[in-house]
């Protein structure tokens, strides 16, 4: 069995309601790996009923009864599924979101008494295991809790949930301990491989959830090194070189974009969790964050640092993101369309995210299947054909990528305004067959949009050759 921790490595963003420009709360990740070519599908799961199947993880073995009955759930899963199905994210048909997962480390001191259960719940199998049950975002922190209290946990993962009221993150850290807590509705937060979560308040059930005894767990094997508080993040967490270059200036760069009046030492260890951003968050901000390579900074691998400084910290877009998400939910009690998850394939610094909405009974053929060799007809390949073309000649091209996804990000406003206002005197099957052939109108939009882009920038290259040389215009 493959450490899934060592071959993934993502970055989530979450932000509350009235955090938001919209109202609406979000959860949103890079999900991260090794290769740069790490295949993933969007499709649509049905409901199902009267079930009765065990699940086997092809990962590590787990095995756990399914319940008889699950809702309809959208989910991102690895087009190779020998290693589990990985199902990343999406919404139910309940409107709760989840996202997972956040690799995150424990120390050393920590695991030494409650170590990881080799077939226990692991990354391949949570979203699986989870979203199809689950009725409200806390509700998602219960359910996920009682599984790890059953089958422990195989690694270290952070994962967030969402429904239109309440944005949640859970750390779940050794083989039975874990806290979650709510992110408060005016605030935003960002974690980025290192355990995140600080205070935890035992007297605030409302807002703070955590793994039963693990007060006790702490007390009996001394392992607080705070005399006054008790701070999950010094207790359970790591501070090593690795953290200071891998992992804090990703969270660094997110908060100084939404708080620059704000310094911070990019490689500090006590960068807050959550914080109030000095305005309203919009998705184009997020989609910001989630696509930034500490732009306009020396540290910009693809900027004019010197060679140290570019090489320096490990940013949050990244070559090998097998997909970003990002899950935005709105009132559903004002609109049946409320739930819409963008999903981008390819580098996210060159490739839009793609609006789709949840209350849906399939997806797109470009995302519900993936040919194994590149066809521009898979939108998987598309976009990591479009990455590698603008970033081969990213100086003479980023301007022209930046301004196609601008346009899109505008057309895409302008499409959910135009499916809300049709929305919002529909309902029950009506309405989700609607958004089911909305989802598939803009699917072709992006991807012809995105191939003729293509070709336009593959035109513009055969200027740009090595193989050119100019003497005289006559000759």
């Amino acid at each position: 069995m493959i450490d899934r921790i060592e071959i993934s490595a993502c970055t989530s963003m979450m932000v509350g309601k009235k955090a938001s420009l919209d109202g609406a709360t979000y959860i949103s990740r890079n999900e991260d790996r090794l290769v740069a070519i790490y295949p993933k599908r969007f499709v649509v799961q049905l409901a199902v009923t009267g079930r009765k199947e065990t699940y086997v993880s092809p990962y590590n073995n787990l095995t756990v009864p399914l319940p008889e009955s699950g809702y309809r759930y959208t989910s991102t899963p690895d087009a190779d599924q020998s290693a589990g199905p990985n199902e990343e994210d999406g919404f139910n048909e309940k409107n709760v979101g989840e996202s997972a997962t956040e690799s995150v480390y424990a120390n050393e001191r920590v695991l030494a008494y409650d170590p990881f259960i080799k077939n226990g719940l692991a990354e391949d199998s949570m979203t699986t295991l989870v979203l199809p049950f689950i009725n409200s975002a806390r509700d998602g922190v219960r359910y996920l809790g009682e599984l790890v209290k059953k089958y422990g946990s195989a690694e270290g993962n952070g994962v967030q949930f969402n429904d239109q009221d309440e944005v949640w993150y859970m750390e779940i850290v050794t083989g039975h301990q874990w806290v979650a807590v709510r992110i408060p509705d005016d605030c935003y937060a960002v974690a980025a491989n290192q355990i995140a979560i600080q205070d935890i308040d035992f007297n605030d059930p409302d807002n703070y959830m955590w793994a039963d005894g693990i007060q006790d767990f702490v007390k009996d094997h001394n392992l607080n090194p705070d005399a006054d508080h008790w701070n999950f993040r010094h207790i359970f967490g790591t501070d090593t070189e690795k953290d200071h270059h891998y992992n804090t200036p990703r969270v660094w760069f997110a908060q100084r974009y939404l708080n620059p009046e704000i310094e911070q030492d990019p490689e500090s260890a006590e960068l807050p969790f959550i914080r109030k951003a000095n305005r309203k968050i919009s998705v184009e901000d997020i989609q910001y964050i989630m696509k930034s390579h500490f732009n306009e900074t020396k540290f910009d691998p693809l900027g004019h640092g010197n060679e140290h400084d570019r090489k320096t910290y490990r940013a949050i877009s990244l070559s090998r993101t097998a997909n970003s998400h990002i899950l935005q939910m709105r009132d559903a009690n004002q609109n049946g369309a409320a739930g819409v998850q963008w999903v981008g394939f390819g580098i996210p610094a060159f490739c839009p995210h793609v609006p789709f909405f949840t209350n849906a009974t399939d997806t797109d053929k470009s995302y519900s299947e993936f040919p194994k060799k590149m066809d521009l007809s898979s939108a998987y390949w598309l976009y990591e054909a479009l990455a590698m073309v603008v970033e081969s000649h990213y100086a003479e091209f980023i301007e022209d990528d930046l301004a196609y996804q601008k346009d899109l990000n505008e057309w895409a406003r302008r499409k959910i305004a135009e499916v809300d206002q049709a929305a919002a005197g529909m309902s029950g099957d009506d309405l989700t067959t609607y958004l089911t052939e909305q989802n598939h109108a803009i699917a072709k939009h992006y991807n012809d949009t995105t191939r003729d882009f293509l070709f336009k920038l593959i035109t513009m290259g055969t200027n740009l050759s090595k193989l050119t040389f100019k003497m005289d215009p006559n000759l």
